[in-house]
């Protein structure tokens, strides 16, 4: 879905408020450490230069990362191919923008660790690009989405996971996917059996079926949740049959506010 009027996607504004406040800490963090020479500055001029730079980085990283999503299309599970590519992307406007500022706050007879802020541009693409890297790096991994299965398709195929099923329960409801060792056991509506199989390589063939990995051992069908309970801090779907899907910390978030359960 997209935001009415904007044309961006609707994760957009998700993507939006964590970076900004991930990029300014990572802004902090440089200010105070004091990098490239910027240690001989005053602390306020410090805080101002780098918090900048932060932010700019940021927009342009929310951009590139929209683009890039939309272009690869590469899922959740490639997230972090994403982050270091958008990272590597915007290395090179965001050095012309390093540059101008850094002339800004740092005449060219100051420079930076050995950087003419002057004359020498390409001196700062690599810092640039590990900071940029780096960056996104740890936005990423601060907004990974659980893997989602799309509900059915019009003329869409079967779906290829049910043919790997035991014939008495090819025509059961899917509850939920479980991982054991090397085996799934998959929990229907006419009961449990295991099969040998990878969870992410059942997740693939598990589309047309609405549901999402809420855990990196189970994949539950949307439709099958019957409510939510909290156990040690953390969230469990309670699914028919009484089954019990864990919910990890890195994706409750977004279940949560996807509509999964309610909040507790």
């Amino acid at each position: 879905s997209r935001l009415t009027g904007v044309g961006l996607p609707a994760g957009a504004l998700r993507l939006t408020a964590p970076t900004v406040v991930i990029t300014a800490a990572g802004g902090v963090f440089l200010a105070v450490l004091g990098p490239l020479g910027t240690d001989a500055a005053p602390l306020l001029t410090r805080f101002a230069y780098w918090l900048s730079l932060a932010e700019i980085g940021a927009a342009f990283g929310i951009v590139t990362n929209i683009a890039l999503r939309r272009v690869l299309d590469p899922g959740e599970k490639r997230v972090l191919s994403v982050a270091v590519a958008t990272g590597a992307a915007i290395t090179l406007p965001v050095t012309v923008v390093v540059f101008e500022v850094t002339r800004l706050f740092f005449p060219a007879n100051g420079g930076l660790g050995g950087l003419r802020a002057g004359g020498d541009l390409l001196g700062f693409l690599p810092p640039v690009l590990a900071i940029s890297v780096a960056l996104s790096l740890v936005n990423a991994l601060a907004d990974r989405r659980p893997v989602h299965t799309r509900p059915p398709q019009p003329d869409a195929p079967p779906v290829r996971f049910k043919e790997r099923l035991p014939p008495r329960l090819k025509d059961a409801e899917i509850y939920a996917v479980q991982a054991e060792d090397h085996y799934l056991r998959v929990h229907t509506s006419r009961g449990a059996d295991l099969i040998l199989m990878r969870l992410s390589d059942a997740v693939v063939e598990l589309d047309g079926l609405e549901g999402a990995q809420t855990h990196r051992s189970w994949w539950v069908a949307r439709k099958a949740v019957r409510g939510a309970r909290r156990l040690h801090a953390r969230a469990i779907l309670v699914l028919p049959g009484d089954i019990q899907a864990p919910v990890s910390r890195t994706f409750a978030r977004a279940l949560r506010t996807e509509g999964w359960f309610e909040p507790s």
